[in-house]
């Protein structure tokens, strides 16, 4: 048997979440495949002509959203703790998040790590819009361009 918390441990739990996330996104090519006039195109074409975003675009999106509504106070639960701002740093946001070092893959791939990266690479105006409708709008313009948006293979 092994030892909670043993990095092996970990590790098969990632790789069961790989084969999820594989699965929905087999769903989705096959899916892409049932309109005749794009059926031969690749998926990412497919995508693009369907104006269809990627999963993992979509994870992302989520992931920044529920970020947004943690660090404005909109969700009522206990949240994960960031520690935002007080940088030295004059690039970026006045949110910016310290990304604290991680030993364990697990954590590495927690909502609370994984998605500091993104949000720092966020415009001020993005990060400090009043409402979570105007953070929406103002995240779609700012990732208009993303390299995962048709292609879930971009993903950073």
């Amino acid at each position: 048997m092994k030892e909670k918390g043993n990095g092996e441990e970990h590790e098969i739990v990632l790789e069961e979440q790989d084969v999820e996330k594989t699965d929905v996104e087999d769903v989705q090519r096959r899916a892409t495949k049932l309109l005749a006039s794009i059926r031969d195109k690749p998926y990412p074409e497919r995508l693009a002509t369907l104006k269809l975003p990627s999963l993992e675009f979509r994870r992302k999106r989520g992931d920044m959203i529920d970020l947004w509504k943690y660090i404005h106070g909109v969700y009522d639960t206990d949240r994960p703790h960031f520690d935002i701002g007080n940088s030295r740093d004059t690039r970026g946001n006045s949110l910016k998040i310290y990304k604290h070092r991680c030993r364990l893959n697990l954590r590495s791939n927690s909502f609370s790590h994984r998605v500091i990266n993104d949000w720092n690479g966020l415009p001020e105006s993005v990060v400090t819009a009043p409402t979570v409708n105007c953070f929406k709008n103002r995240l779609d313009k700012c990732w208009e361009n993303h390299p995962s948006l048709y292609n879930p293979q971009c993903a950073s």
